[in-house]
């Protein structure tokens, strides 16, 4: 496959999709560029061990799921703008406790947009990390997790950068 061919639901052996689906009451506001949208809708595929998400896209839903298990965690719709760019107007989040433990609209919120980010688009997102690490940090004996840990357990890397 080359590297400007698009990721698709084929491309992956095992995806399941989310079984106990919940909207997301807090969404990214963020505007994403044609040029962003242009490489979400590629999508990414996990290269190697340390790269936990698998992301493809089906006409305006983008879909992530985890690499190793398939399992989806996030459906994220985005809706052209009049500005030129693209927004997420709805979002699915996993809400089987036995799949995907958490249930914090906040923290996915921030996820959601960090594995755009960071692991599609290849940003370094260092205020989306510090947030994500600020919302892990708020549970029960997690204050004195390592950042670099909390970050590679949830988000993972991205091979190429």
């Amino acid at each position: 496959m080359s590297a400007d061919a698009p990721v698709t639901r084929s491309a992956f052996r095992r995806l399941k999709p989310i079984s106990v689906p919940q909207p997301l009451s807090q969404l990214p506001q963020r505007l994403w560029s044609e040029e962003d949208w242009e490489r979400i809708r590629r999508g990414y595929a996990a290269r190697d061990m340390d790269e936990k998400w698998n992301v493809f896209c089906e006409g305006g839903t983008v879909f992530l799921h985890r690499s190793w298990t398939g399992y989806g965690v996030y459906e994220a719709t985005f809706t052209p703008t009049g500005d030129g760019g693209r927004r997420i107007t709805a979002a699915l989040v996993e809400r089987d406790a036995e799949i995907y433990r958490c249930t914090d609209d906040a923290y996915d919120c921030v996820m959601l947009e960090l594995v755009l980010s960071a692991i599609v688009l290849g940003e370094p997102a260092a205020g989306l990390r510090a947030r994500l690490v600020e919302l892990t940090r708020r549970g029960p004996g997690a204050d004195d997790a390592h950042a670099g840990l909390v970050l590679h357990s949830v988000l993972g890397r991205r091979s190429d950068t």
